[in-house]
């Protein structure tokens, strides 16, 4: 794991918040009680209940550290509104085709339903970065080369 922040907004930090919260309460009692389950079956060498529980309880724990690390390392912040596209820009372009789509410019874990998520790190998202509107922007990607047509640009608000 890295130690660079990662660009959360403020619903996506508390939305991750409750996720950990969850997997630590309800989330561990509930895999216990299913390991204590499969341990009443009887000998857990040739369980595969037992082996499900154990395995689950591994990811469960796992995405535990996750979230920890994320919280603890995240830059929580609302997006600036400097008139091009930056972490957090909500993009409103026109593809080749005459298709308007519009973009939400931020890590993965800041996914809103009714955007389209472009990672910075991804190829659309570096392209649109630094953009404003009126530009023309190309990617590589792998179907192919891409162009975009930048209309708006607008910081994320919750």
């Amino acid at each position: 794991m890295t130690d660079q922040p990662t660009f959360l907004t403020p619903s996506a930090y508390r939305k991750l918040q409750e996720e950990l919260e969850h997997l630590k309460t309800v989330g561990r009692r509930e895999v216990e009680e299913r390991i204590a389950e499969a341990r009443s079956h009887g000998d857990i060498r040739e369980n595969a209940d037992y082996d499900a529980a154990k395995n689950e309880q591994g990811l469960m724990e796992a995405r535990i550290r996750q979230l920890e690390h994320l919280l603890h390392t995240a830059e929580v912040r609302e997006a600036e509104d400097t008139g091009e596209v930056v972490v957090g820009s909500v993009v409103k372009v026109r593809d080749s085709d005459g298709d308007e789509l519009t973009y939400f410019v931020a890590p993965p874990e800041n996914k809103v339903p009714g955007y389209l998520l472009a990672s910075p790190s991804s190829p659309v998202g570096e392209a649109l970065l630094g953009a404003r509107p009126g530009d023309t922007v190309t990617y590589e990607a792998p179907g192919g080369t891409f162009t975009l047509e930048v209309l708006d640009v607008q910081p994320y608000r919750d």
